[in-house]
């Protein structure tokens, strides 16, 4: 019997290659709203390193005691990245986990400066892929555990924030991720603490390892979230143990009648009965095409997205984590999506409406990004 496979590195990038060279204008000129991404999962390796040259720190793996003496090797080093914890599908030049690259990078954001670095390079990355609004997701417990304050860590983030809104032009609101491998208890305590930042926190989230750790553990939060005025949304990660589970939990029980997105979650599209659960209950979905090409193969990624996009359920495209995922942000996300399931332009202005519809920005934000799509869509026809 043969044995799906994940697609290589070097098809990967042959795969970015050819979609950069189709110079796709229209998908470059759309007014963007990126609703999944995460800021520490944008730390490049060339901000990783300067952070750390700053903060008198050495980066290296922390499991095997490797320490990178330059910048090329810790450039070398986000190529060989295994799948994700539960995923079967990997390469044999890969060398050490997702989530181990990730928590590492954590190391260097220490002071408000760093965090406002690290805010601020994602943002000049919207803005250069004409991202309008964005709702950018954050860890705080991966920072409070090392000690970072809250202070320092919103103090960063929200002149970050501000700058991008003035100088930019790109709006935003956070989005808030407990860890789903810290207990509720964590959960509640950080959700607490983050009451006072709620001019700039508009979501609460559920990510980090899912495996053995269901959306049903964090309902009480969830439901608290939901009381005090949060938005809510949960990551459903692909190829999971009990995903379809996890998925009709988000989808129907979350914070008492369900969330309002599911992140990831294609692996709905397999269950009838899911995606008719999550369109009938008007749930929109946020899907990362380039973090499953690591792990998944194209031959299932792309129709179980045509299949949810089909169904009508207001599917986006978003980039996930892109520093630690060949360097693909939401262009190169929404061209892979274009070729792999022949969407058209219509197709690209619908994914586009889709995102404007389910993102969490006041009506007025989300009228000015539709005329400009209006305006856009006119130029091209």
């Amino acid at each position: 019997m043969s044995v799906l496979r994940s697609i290589s590195l070097a098809e990967r990038q042959a795969i970015k290659r050819d979609i950069l060279a189709s110079n796709d204008t229209f998908v470059a000129a759309l007014p963007k709203v990126e609703l999944h991404v995460h800021i520490e999962g944008t730390l490049t390796p060339s901000l990783r390193w300067k952070l750390a040259q700053r903060n008198g720190m050495t980066l290296g793996l922390k499991r095997t005691g490797t320490v990178y003496h330059t910048l090329e090797q810790l450039e070398a080093s986000y190529e060989l990245i295994v799948s994700r914890p539960g995923h079967s599908f990997n390469h044999a030049e890969e060398r050490f986990t997702f989530f181990e690259a990730y928590y590492d990078g954590f190391e260097v954001l220490v002071t408000k400066q760093d965090f406002y670095d690290l805010a601020m390079n994602y943002f000049e990355h919207a803005a250069s892929m004409n991202v309008r609004y964005c709702e950018p997701f954050f860890d705080p417990q991966g920072h409070t555990r090392r000690g970072v304050s809250w202070a320092t860590m919103m103090g960063g983030l929200k002149e970050a924030q501000l700058e991008a809104e003035r100088r930019l032009k790109v709006k935003s609101k956070w989005t808030m991720c407990f860890l789903r491998d810290m207990s509720p208890e964590s959960a509640m305590e950080h959700l607490e603490a983050a009451l006072p930042y709620r001019d700039m926190i508009v979501g609460i989230g559920l990510d980090s390892d899912e495996y053995l750790r269901p959306p049903s553990l964090f309902e009480a939060v969830f439901s608290r979230a939901r009381a005090e005025g949060f938005h809510l949304t949960c990551h459903c990660d692909v190829g999971q143990q009990d995903t379809h589970d996890h998925i009709r939990q988000v989808a129907s029980t979350m914070g008492g009648t369900g969330a309002e997105r599911i992140d990831h979650g294609i692996n709905a599209a397999e269950k009838p009965e899911l995606v008719e659960l999550i369109r009938r209950n008007g749930l929109g979905m946020t899907i990362c095409p380039w973090a499953y090409m690591r792990h998944e193969p194209l031959d299932e990624i792309f129709p179980r997205l045509r299949v949810l996009y089909d169904a009508g359920i207001p599917v986006s495209i978003a980039s996930d984590d892109p520093a630690y995922m060949e360097d693909s942000w939401l262009i190169h996300n929404m061209l892979v999506a274009k070729k792999m399931c022949n969407f058209t332009n219509e197709d690209m202005e619908k994914l586009t409406r889709n995102a404007v519809s389910i993102c969490w920005a006041p009506d007025n934000v989300k009228s000015d990004i539709l005329q400009e799509l209006e305006a856009v869509v006119a130029a091209f026809s």
